[in-house]
């Protein structure tokens, strides 16, 4: 038979140590949740914080900065993706006049007929002007064809329908018919076809295509004629 000392009271040592942590965790908790009370009414007597007031001077220097910002992208992307040419003489009359300013793009990944190009192919003949604006007929692997008498041109055996010519093709130049396009190469005449210096030429011939300049996406001057016909 198992043996237990007992208090005054009767309960035995066990029961009173039981007794003793339940008084302990209820005093702890009781504490726990009055700290917390505390803490919950310091910070409800904090005061609030003002809200900053913007001023109007400061919305003035943001925008200042938007626009700021908008000027530098679009001087970047002209610097780099567009630039500006001005036509000299009226080798493509009727479709650019002398004095015209064209926007080209700073790029071409591949001429294609009809496009308007500026090209910076070198001459051998110093009165031949370098820099170029005229229009693409042909580009590498293609057959040109021009047939002086009724003044048609000929690419791959078709005949071109060309409306922006200001004449019909009778001015031959050095021309000796057919020629066919190398690989790196274009073939380009003016629209003024009988007052244009051109690939019928053997001062200006085919032009590489590494001396393309870009190609002519629209006018800027005169005011008013900004659109360039495609073909």
């Amino acid at each position: 038979m198992d043996e237990y000392e007992v208090n005054s009271t009767g309960e035995t040592a066990e029961n009173i140590t039981e007794n003793i942590e339940e008084n302990i965790q209820d005093t702890d908790t009781d504490e726990m949740i009055e700290n917390a009370r505390e803490i919950l009414a310091e910070e409800e007597q904090k005061p609030e914080t003002p809200e900053k007031k913007t001023s109007p001077l400061s919305g003035f220097f943001d925008i200042v900065s938007i626009i700021a910002s908008a000027a530098i992208i679009v001087a970047i992307s002209f610097l780099f993706l567009f630039r500006t040419v001005g036509v000299s003489g009226d080798s493509m009359y009727p479709t650019l006049h002398d004095g015209d300013r064209l926007i080209l793009s700073a790029f071409v990944i591949q001429p294609r007929g009809g496009d308007i190009v500026v090209t910076c192919q070198p001459s051998a003949y110093s009165y031949v002007e370098s820099t170029l604006v005229k229009r693409v007929i042909a580009t590498e692997g293609q057959t040109v064809d021009i047939n002086f008498d009724l003044g048609e041109v000929y690419v791959d055996g078709e005949k071109l329908d060309e409306p922006y010519v200001n004449e019909l093709t009778h001015e031959r130049e050095s021309f000796t018919a057919p020629v066919t396009v190398p690989e790196g190469y274009i073939f380009v005449m003016g629209d003024n076809r009988n007052n244009s210096t051109d690939s019928r030429d053997y001062r200006v011939g085919l032009i590489r295509e590494e001396y393309v300049m870009g190609k002519a996406l629209f006018r800027i001057a005169p005011l008013g004629k900004f659109k360039l016909e495609r073909y």
